[in-house]
């Protein structure tokens, strides 16, 4: 029995075999190539820490120890993410045929100028933070945002790979954010280009894509879409602009969805929840969907119909 059963394994085995060797996109066994996924997360881990001091360390340290510890992260970042880049630049036509060398010093330089972005990225996610307490009057302190809600994390690695994403480093910045939104379930693409002083309420289900444009001072809350209109076109859509542009001080209530690469929502506009939107907004409207009639079956059998009527300030329904 147990060797009838070896037997039947070593068969799965060779079938399994003869299977990889069909060549298909799904048949990558190069160890060498193979993104270490683990590391990529923990040189986000680092540089949280470092672009928040404090809040992500379990005790306390003199300035020494931050030199040293700062130094310390660094060095490991740029270990680790230097490998990492050179893993996967060699997938770009640009070092298909470059010598391994020239890609390793390449991915350290594209680390150094990423690292050398740090003091921008702590400006924008500061702004991040500042939205934050600022717009929720349910936040008690900074500390609170910075290590309880969930957009403000998703803003933060979206941050960090946006300037993987600018420096056109590969697959990378999409398993940071992709990080983010496990974590958070607000999924925003590396290559969204999103302004200052950005806030997610409540965060989840948020969904932005790589080529919105979102100004400085916009709100979202839950359930927010900033999505293209159609993607039938596949790959032939590549590079195209299919994600909206959403200009500054706009707010954006629970489960909108705002379409097309076209659809431009003007500055200091509020678009109300549940609206679907695949055209431009004027700067300073006010959309909503028209209320719909409520039915409520009571307990005792008599049925309560109510029409409620949307406030004057929505002058503008879809």
């Amino acid at each position: 029995m147990a060797l009838a059963k070896e037997n039947e394994i070593q068969d799965i085995v060779a079938e399994i075999m003869a299977d990889y060797e069909n060549d298909r996109p799904i048949d990558q066994r190069d160890v060498s190539t193979q993104i270490d996924e683990k590391a990529i997360l923990d040189v986000v881990q680092k540089l949280l820490r470092i672009l928040y001091p404090g809040y992500y360390r379990r005790k306390s340290y003199t300035p020494h120890d931050d030199y040293r510890n700062l130094s310390f992260f660094i060095e490991e970042i740029v270990f680790k993410l230097t490998r990492q880049i050179a893993g996967v630049l060699p997938g770009l036509s640009a070092y298909a045929h470059v010598d391994e060398p020239v890609v390793q010093r390449e991915a350290q330089r594209l680390v150094f100028a990423f690292l050398h972005r740090i003091p921008y990225m702590r400006d924008d996610v500061n702004s991040d933070l500042e939205a934050a307490f600022d717009g929720d009057p349910a936040a008690k302190s900074r500390e609170e945002i910075v290590l309880a809600y969930p957009g403000l994390l998703a803003i933060t690695i979206y941050r960090i790979a946006h300037e993987l994403f600018l420096l056109k480093v590969p697959l990378i910045p999409r398993i940071m954010t992709e990080y983010g939104h496990s974590q958070t379930g607000v999924d925003i693409h590396p290559g969204a280009t999103i302004g200052r002083y950005f806030f997610i309420d409540h965060a989840t289900g948020v969904v932005v894509g790589e080529t919105a444009i979102i100004g400085a001072h916009v709100k979202l809350y839950q359930g927010v879409t900033i999505g293209a209109l159609s993607t039938r076109g596949g790959q032939k859509l590549r590079g195209a602009k299919r994600h909206p542009t959403i200009e500054d001080n706009v707010t954006i209530y629970s489960g909108a969805s705002i379409l097309g690469g076209e659809t431009v929502v003007g500055h200091d506009s509020v678009i109300g929840g549940n609206s679907f939107i695949t055209r431009s907004i004027k700067p300073g409207t006010r959309v909503s969907i028209k209320n719909q009639e409520l039915q409520i079956d009571e307990r005792d059998g008599g049925t309560f119909q109510e029409k409620e009527i949307a406030p004057g300030a929505w002058f503008y329904t879809i």
